[in-house]
């Protein structure tokens, strides 16, 4: 499938640098009925919602994972996305041609410069398909501290901000609480599921007390979630793969529900993909622990969907095709369309949408 099928064009106006306050006053861009779009907030929810409804939400926890470097002169920013093992990461560095094997980085913020840092790292190895190996000098007791004192969140690159230094404007964002779902627990992802982060404990107090329940499973998102499609057609297309887990437990709470013929809801693409990886032909969601690069597109028959709860994806990505699989892609683009002239705001820190499956077994 070629991939200029996924294009539109967006002002630049309309991608959003930070959310709105407080965040379920975002939009919901409501696509839950066939052939219909209501333009809602996301405070509404709940109304949209029945008993018995199970929110399937990823519980991942995001870490510091932007850090900046330097080495001699040159100055580098990194972004961690995947783990080799307790010091070792695959790495996208901006700037990296000028670094070779070996070569020693030093990190830096804003009260500590790279001359004087304890924080540093060795390149271990480059390659034009998985980026940079890095090695972390230091003890690995001591890398989470690190982390958290030189290491910033890793936001998408349509979402800017200067670089650490005396004139760094990143105090004014609260980035590491707004970059964070409320329920986020277990840290590893390097990307926020950012459809999670509209809710907020009143919504989902609300939707509890609709007899509505919230199940969590964990993918840890990776920055490939940001890269973008760059061969023409979808089948020589890549996936980076993410670690997830589903419990015993989370899986037969969802199982029930499907048995009861109550609504599986999926909160972002990163709940949808780890559903779908776990469950076989009939639907069934088996417990999962490791990896996965499932890549959907147009095509694909949903096992264990009903609705999903997302935000506005970029053109010629993943995640704009995921949904375009979900729902259909003239009804996508229309609804894109419907977004961009009602002044939606899109992409991380935007509003959001709740999308009907309807190609499902």
């Amino acid at each position: 499938m070629k991939v200029d099928i996924f294009d539109y064009d967006l002002p630049k106006e309309l991608i959003a640098s930070q959310p709105v306050t407080p965040r379920h006053a975002s939009r919901l861009m409501d696509l839950s009925v066939e052939g219909k779009i209501t333009d809602r907030h996301f405070s509404d929810l709940p109304d949209l919602l029945e008993p018995g409804d199970v929110l399937v939400c990823n519980d991942t926890k995001v870490i510091p994972a932007r850090l900046y470097a330097q080495r001699g002169e040159a100055f580098v920013e990194v972004t961690l996305y995947h783990p080799v093992d307790g010091l070792s990461w695959w790495s996208f560095i901006k700037n990296s041609k000028r670094l070779k094997q070996n070569d020693v980085i030093s990190f830096y913020n804003d009260t500590t410069p790279a001359s004087s840092s304890p924080f540093s790292a060795t390149i271990l190895e480059k390659n034009s398909e998985d980026g940079v190996l890095l090695r972390f000098n230091c003890d690995g007791n001591v890398l989470t501290q690190y982390l958290q004192e030189f290491g910033f969140m890793p936001l998408p690159p349509y979402i800017k901000r200067d670089r650490p230094g005396k004139d760094s404007i990143w105090h004014k964002f609260d980035d590491k609480e707004n970059y964070q779902t409320v329920y986020a627990l277990h840290e590893g992802a390097v990307a926020a599921p950012t459809a999670g982060l509209h809710f907020t404990p009143e919504i989902l107090q609300k939707i509890k007390a609709k007899g509505v329940k919230q199940v969590f499973l964990t993918l840890h998102v990776g920055a490939g979630t940001f890269l973008p499609v760059k061969s023409e057609d979808t089948r020589d297309h890549k996936m980076h793969a993410e670690y997830g887990i589903i419990t015993p437990e989370a899986a037969e709470e969802i199982n029930q529900a499907r048995r009861n013929g109550k609504r599986i809801i999926a909160v972002g693409t990163t709940s949808l993909r780890l559903l779908e990886t776990a469950a076989d032909d009939q639907g069934v969601v088996h417990p999962f622990v490791g990896e996965t690069d499932i890549f959907i597109t147009p095509g694909y028959k949903f096992k264990a969907l009903d609705l999903l709860i997302t935000n506005f994806h970029l053109p010629k990505s993943t995640l704009f095709m995921l949904v375009c699989a979900v729902a259909g892609i003239e009804r996508m683009r229309s609804a894109y369309a419907h977004a961009i002239e009602q002044k939606y705001r899109f992409y991380s820190y935007g509003d959001s949408s709740i999308i009907k499956c309807v190609n499902k077994i």
